[in-house]
């Protein structure tokens, strides 16, 4: 069965979730991760260098700025529509093998949800394992 946790975001900006994902894991196999909002997206990260996370804002800013007029979209404010862009270029879903119930990560990496809207949202991210059978 699929488990769900949500996040709380304080908007724009990067939750690391390793260890809230870790916490529902079990078993050997794969953990597919989906993020049910269209504003938001999923990452693997590096998780130690803040700076890698600061230059991914920016360099995103760079291609989908908020309040662009040549956005149609604005039904939520003038991040709405940059919202959207970014998730589709970052992704919403993850897959990552475990093992023991362990995430099989490399030595840097985190899963990062990362709020693309300027306010503060709970998001909710499913977590559904597929075990090995041996």
């Amino acid at each position: 069965m699929p488990k769900i946790i949500e996040i709380s975001t304080s908007g724009r900006g990067f939750s690391n979730i390793t260890r809230e994902v870790e916490r529902e894991v079990t078993g050997t196999g794969l953990c597919h991760l989906f993020l049910q909002h269209t504003s938001a997206s999923l990452i693997l990260c590096e998780n130690a260098s803040p700076e890698v996370r600061v230059d991914l804002e920016t360099l995103v800013s760079r291609i989908a700025p908020d309040g662009d007029p040549a956005y149609h979209h604005d039904d939520e404010g003038p991040d709405d529509m940059a919202a959207h862009f970014r998730t589709l270029v970052s992704g919403h879903d993850l897959t990552i093998p475990m093992q023991d119930g362990r995430l099989l990560l490399g030595t840097w990496q985190g899963i990062v949800l990362w709020e693309h809207r300027a306010h503060p949202h709970r998001r909710r991210v499913v977590i559904t394992q597929v075990s090995e059978s041996n």
